[in-house]
């Protein structure tokens, strides 16, 4: 049994003087009646140590984390998988200009190559049931082999739909051609425990968990790890340069205990995946998307001719909050800690609201994800001056800044990219969208 080395020793000395050091609640008056934990919460002390530069209790639990997932060395981050995936990019630009991405990649991964001119090389899977699938090895493959500017791959896996790429086939490539295999797991910290059937741990030179998203762990809990010795000098140093220097102890405690407590408890992880499975199989009546994760549930509501929007909002008013609806799928998302009576209310709950005829017929079909039109460089184009126009100005001009539909916040168009008709048509028709002012686009400006 794994100890929780962080949340012991600032519970031990919970009840110590906050009154001559930071933060200044000082766990007192009304500020600790209503933050109960308050005096959890402490600064870099003798007793609580540095993230930055750990000597014993984060030490302890950082070395703990790396072998529970099979790491050479494992960081914690309060600052979500954002900061992780900076210092993946960071990484990866010490060895050349270029990096292959995901379509679908996060925010985060578009801004790093921004921060550290990186050219990313976008290669985009095909679609399946209304979602784009991770890409297959052969493309990328052409891409490295012809290219020795490209530092690797930084692959998203599993993503919002619970697609798992093809982790095994990046890998026997970048090592063919020794580059890098760099994941954004952030959606599937879960996965390293039990047949770690997918995880990218067991492929990856360096990867992303968001311990916060699957375990039990306080949100902007994550972990950054890596298993390749040339880079871990690079990690570390990318590490000091974009965690926070006051991250905060509850998140740090809490990521420990996410992790240790799975792999103590490995029966719950069970019982709630055998829970996932019997309501798949009771409710035939509902198409299922064929994910790849177990706690990704997506219900798919264009059989049933029901717009999958109105079907959230009204669960909503029964008290079920799903992730996200993205017109034709909700994404119930689901953890270690989903209980059988979570599933069961949800399924009293969908039969009740599908169970109002006046919800029939209100589907409509959503665009496809428009495969880009690149005519320049990302780079190019962020170092060109650029204006917001109408979406109807914006056909055939230059893309200065991503603009997607979220939820799931995949860009529809990326800078760089001449935007197309299919493109404006997409962003113009989605219910929510990033990357967009006022309704408008932005482009490149003309000569």
């Amino acid at each position: 049994m794994y100890e929780y080395h962080i949340y012991s020793q600032i519970k031990k000395y919970s009840k110590s003087n906050k009154a001559f050091h930071m933060p200044g609640h000082k766990a007192r008056g009304e500020f600790k009646s209503k933050f109960r934990d308050a005096a959890l919460d402490v600064t870099e002390l003798t007793y609580s140590d540095n993230l930055h530069c750990p000597e014993s209790v984060i030490k302890k639990a950082q070395k703990d984390i790396a072998e529970i997932l099979g790491a050479e060395a494992s960081f914690i981050t309060t600052d979500g998988s954002t900061s992780g995936i900076y210092a993946m990019v960071y990484c990866a630009s010490k060895r050349g200009n270029k990096l292959i991405v995901f379509r679908n990649s996060h925010q985060s991964v578009w801004n790093a190559c921004r921060l550290f001119g990186i050219e990313p090389l976008i290669v985009q899977g095909a679609e399946r049931e209304g979602v784009l699938q991770p890409p297959d090895g052969d493309i990328i493959e052409k891409l490295l082999s012809n290219d020795a500017n490209i530092s690797g791959i930084l692959a998203t896996s599993p993503d919002y739909y619970g697609n798992v790429a093809p982790l095994a086939r990046y890998r026997d490539i970048v090592k063919k051609y020794n580059r890098i295999l760099l994941v954004d797991g952030a959606h599937g910290a879960h996965l390293a425990f039990g047949d770690k059937k997918g995880y990218a741990g067991v492929y990856a030179d360096m990867w992303v968990d968001g311990a916060h998203k699957t375990l039990p762990s306080l949100t902007q809990g994550a972990i950054v790890n890596v298993n390749n010795a040339d880079i871990l000098v690079n990690a570390e140093d990318a590490l000091g340069l974009f965690r926070t220097t006051s991250p905060s102890f509850p998140i740090m405690a809490s990521v420990e205990y996410g992790v240790k407590y799975i792999a103590n408890n490995t029966k719950i992880l069970y019982r709630a995946k055998t829970a996932v499975e019997q309501f798949k199989s009771a409710n035939g009546k509902y198409t299922v998307y064929p994910s790849d994760d177990w706690t990704k549930l997506l219900i798919d509501f264009k059989p049933l001719g029901v717009s999958a929007d109105l079907v959230a909002a009204k669960l909503e008013k029964k008290g079920i909050y799903p992730e996200f609806s993205d017109g034709r799928y909700i994404l119930f998302y689901l953890s270690p800690l989903t209980e059988p009576s979570d599933l069961s209310s949800l399924e009293k709950k969908l039969d009740s609201v599908l169970a109002n005829k006046r919800l029939k017929g209100s589907y409509r079909e959503k665009p496809p994800v428009p495969e880009g039109d690149r005519s320049y460089s990302f780079q190019y184009a962020l170092r060109k001056n650029s204006e917001w126009v109408e979406p109807d100005q914006a056909v055939g001009r230059m893309c200065a800044k991503n603009a997607g539909i979220a939820p799931p916040c995949i860009p529809v168009i990326v800078t760089g990219e001449m935007i197309t008709l299919a493109a404006v048509k997409a962003l113009t028709q989605a219910r929510h969208t990033f990357g967009m002012k006022d309704g408008k686009i932005c482009v490149v400006k003309k000569w």
